[in-house]
């Protein structure tokens, strides 16, 4: 699929200001939606949008990779309809310990959760006169993915947080008799759970709606692992390498060690059977790209690299160092899934060990690669990453979720590096430079390539108090979040259009 020549804007939606402490589907995604718009923006990139546990990363502690995260679901929009009334929406409180531009998720969680199991309560009354037919519809539609998601999230609780191959083996290794039993044991809360997958994807699809009829195109993740204690793995463990005796991960996913790890990283996901998934023609993976287009419009494949070559290090090693790479299916899987799925609108996030042979694979399939400009000054002016070396089909970003916000970077960056940006840029001294954000935006939507994604917390001109994820770092991540709908001005908005217009995006 090509795209066309445009730009946008990078931001999770649990960045969003809102009164309840962490940002939702709510007043707030519509008003960015509208700076977008004003901005002369195509594109918002969400990052994952699923059900999240320790720490809340979406790509590494995810519950599911068809669900959605109940907390993004707007509590103003349930008011609205009926299921909770004005005085019961309490803000959240400020803290002494947590900074207002940071989520407080031990506080959001109880918070948020109470007045969702109310609205969920006057709606199962509304179901005792008159059948919710919209309702029936999307549990029967999604069936496919909801009904292990709404079982594994009710026997969770049940087991107080532990990982499903810790429950009663019967239920661990999914013996029919044993499941039909807790199904019925803990309707009510499957129940609970179905309501808050309606009410995400109900208010979701409306956003998007909205999104898309202001002329915009939402980018969302598809993460290449999920979770061990995850729905997929314990609905599909035959798909993973698992101990058949423990039903723990054999293997572990990770990357070898590099320039920016002597010991590389271990990410603590299960690694897929390929074999297995090639016998059923990829099913499973078809079935989460299908879900995921329905609620995106693009998708960014993270960790693309794996699709060709993967890292597995064996269960119980302290670092990635002793791992072997092993082959995956690369291109017979895309064609399986272009096959199935028609042309597929995707990015491929090519970051970190690319070899010719994913490479190859990206270019066969016309995925357009990444260039992170922050990557652009560390070398001579051969660095791939500088902007005169690019191709139209890329997407250019001047930093991502992952890396230093622009500002934050530049603080931190060495000598040599600032000198290079100064020099590439006609600078005579680093200096001489006043905004270096602004320097970045620019020199990305001026480049060739056809994308050009903007974090907010560049436009915003943020240090690293605004990171949103430090992968070298597990604590505190997934936290930064503006807390003022009023940040996003005018003069804002006027200056990125005119960036915009000026570079024809």
């Amino acid at each position: 699929m090509t795209f066309q020549r445009c730009s946008g804007i990078l931001l999770h939606p649990t960045s969003l200001p809102s009164r309840f402490g962490i940002g939702d589907l709510g007043k707030s995604a519509y008003e960015f939606v509208d700076f977008l718009a004003r901005s002369g923006q195509k594109l918002w990139q969400v990052l994952p949008l699923g059900p999240t546990g320790y720490e809340h990363s979406p790509y590494t502690m995810n519950f599911s990779a068809f669900a959605g995260n109940p907390l993004l679901i707007s509590l103003d929009l349930l008011a609205e309809e009926g299921l909770l009334s004005p005085d019961e929406l309490a803000d959240l409180p400020p803290s002494a310990d947590v900074p207002a531009h940071k989520v407080d998720f031990d506080r959001v969680i109880p918070h948020k959760a109470k007045l969702l199991k109310v609205a969920y309560e006057r709606f199962q009354q509304s179901l005792i006169n008159k059948r919710h037919t919209v309702f029936e519809q999307f549990c029967q539609e999604q069936s496919y993915w909801l009904d292990d998601y709404v079982l594994f999230m009710a026997l969770m609780e049940a087991n107080h947080g532990k990982s499903w191959n810790h429950w009663e083996n019967a239920i661990a290794r999914r013996e029919p008799d044993a499941l039909k039993a807790q199904a019925e044991h803990l309707k009510e809360r499957i129940a609970f759970h179905k309501f808050l997958q309606f009410k995400f994807f109900e208010q979701w699809r409306k956003l998007r709606n909205y999104t898309n009829n202001k002329n915009i195109k939402i980018v969302g993740d598809v993460s290449i692992y999920v979770c061990h204690n995850s729905a997929e793995v314990w609905g599909n463990p035959e798909i993973f390498k698992l101990d058949p005796q423990t039903l723990e991960p054999a293997y572990i996913a990770g990357v070898p060690p590099d320039y920016f790890s002597a010991t590389g990283q271990l990410w603590g996901n299960p690694v897929y059977n390929w074999d297995k998934l090639r016998e059923t023609n990829y099913a499973w993976w078809i079935s989460r790209f299908k879900a995921t287009l329905q609620y995106v419009d693009i998708v960014r494949i993270d960790h693309f690299r794996g699709f060709e070559a993967y890292w597995q290090v064996p269960a119980g090693e302290e670092n990635a160092i002793n791992g072997e790479w092993i082959k995956a299916p690369g291109a017979e899987f895309f064609e399986t899934l272009r096959t199935t799925l028609g042309s597929l609108p995707v990015m491929a996030e090519d970051l970190g060990i690319i070899t010719p042979e994913v490479e190859e694979l990206r270019d066969r399939f016309d995925f357009p690669g990444m260039r992170i400009l922050q990557f652009a000054f560390s070398e001579g002016t051969d660095n791939a990453y500088l902007p005169h070396h690019y191709v139209n089909n890329c997407v250019v970003y001047t930093g991502t979720h992952d890396n230093s916000t622009t500002l934050g970077w530049w603080q931190q960056v060495s000598s040599h590096e600032k000198q290079l940006l100064a020099k590439y840029f006609g600078y005579s001294t680093p200096e001489d430079i006043k905004e270096v954000n602004w320097l970045l935006i620019r020199a990305a939507l001026a480049s060739v390539a056809d994308l050009a994604i903007i974090p907010l917390q560049d436009i915003l001109d943020l240090d690293d108090r605004a990171r949103m994820n430090d992968p070298s770092i597990i604590p505190g991540n997934w936290r930064w979040r503006y807390d003022k709908s009023e940040i996003l001005t005018k003069e804002l908005s006027d200056r990125l259009l005119e960036l915009t217009q000026l570079y024809s995006r």
